[in-house]
C-alpha cells in the first residue's frame, strides 16, 4: 500500500474518491491508502488460487471473488479489499457510501506483501473476526512456499496450521484438499544474495 498525500479525509470524500477512481483505496482513521500494483508473484499466486478454488466452490454452492470486491468489516469500517474471498449460499450485500459491499464472506485470503504482512497477520485478522460469517483465513507468502491457515474453532479460539512445499491442507469452507505446490505453479522466487548457483 502507498499513502495518498492528502490527510484527514472525511468518509464522504473517501467514498467519492473510491467511486470515481479505477484504483482501489482503503480508509484508516481519516487516512486513505491506495492498494497499489502488486509484484508478479503476488498476482500469479492470486490467479492460481482463484483458478483452483472456483470449480470447488461451484460444487459447494459457493462463489470465489477477486481483489476488487469490497468486504464490509464491522470493526474496521467502512470496508476492505482482501485478495480473495469466498461466500457460500446466498450472497449478501450492503450499500455503503453508494458502493456495494459483501457482508457474509466465509473465507478470506491475503497474499502477503512486505508492506502489509504485519497488518494482515495481526490487526487486520482481529478486525476480520468481527464478520459473523467469517470462519477461515489463509495467509500466503509470495517469497517462499508457505501458507498459514486459520480455522474458527469457537467464538474465542482459532486453529492454526502452517503448510509448505509438498503439503496439502483441508479447506473446511469448501471441503476441499488444497496442495501448496499448486498455489505456487509458475512462481519463481528470487535467489538470495550471496547464494552460489551451480550450473
Amino acid at each position: 500500500m502507498s499513502a495518498v498525500l492528502k490527510q484527514n479525509y472525511t468518509l464522504e470524500e473517501y467514498f467519492e474518491l473510491d467511486r470515481s477512481s479505477d484504483a482501489n483505496f482503503e480508509y484508516f482513521n481519516g487516512e486513505v491508502f491506495e492498494m497499489s500494483g502488486v509484484l508478479p508473484n503476488h498476482a500469479m499466486i492470486a490467479m492460481n488460487l482463484a483458478e483452483i478454488l472456483n470449480p470447488a466452490a461451484r460444487k459447494r454452492n459457493c462463489r470465489a471473488f477477486g481483489a476488487n470486491l469490497r468486504i464490509k468489516v464491522p470493526d474496521l469500517p467502512p470496508y476492505r479489499y482482501p485478495d480473495l474471498s469466498v461466500v457460500c449460499g446466498e450472497t449478501k450485500f450492503e450499500t455503503i457510501g453508494g458502493l456495494e459491499c459483501l457482508t457474509n464472506p466465509k473465507m478470506l485470503v491475503e497474499v502477503l506483501s512486505n508492506s502489509t504482512a504485519s497488518f494482515d497477520k495481526g490487526d487486520k485478522f482481529k478486525f476480520y473476526k468481527s464478520i459473523e460469517s467469517f470462519d477461515e483465513y489463509l495467509l500466503i507468502s509470495q517469497f517462499e512456499k508457505l501458507v498459514t491457515q486459520y480455522i474458527r474453532h469457537n467464538e474465542r479460539f482459532w486453529l492454526r496450521g502452517d503448510f509448505t512445499e509438498g503439503e496439502t491442507m483441508r479447506l473446511t469452507t469448501l471441503d476441499f484438499d488444497l496442495n501448496v505446490d499448486e498455489i505456487y505453479q509458475g512462481v519463481v522466487f528470487a535467489v538470495p544474495a550471496g547464494t552460489e548457483i551451480n550450473e
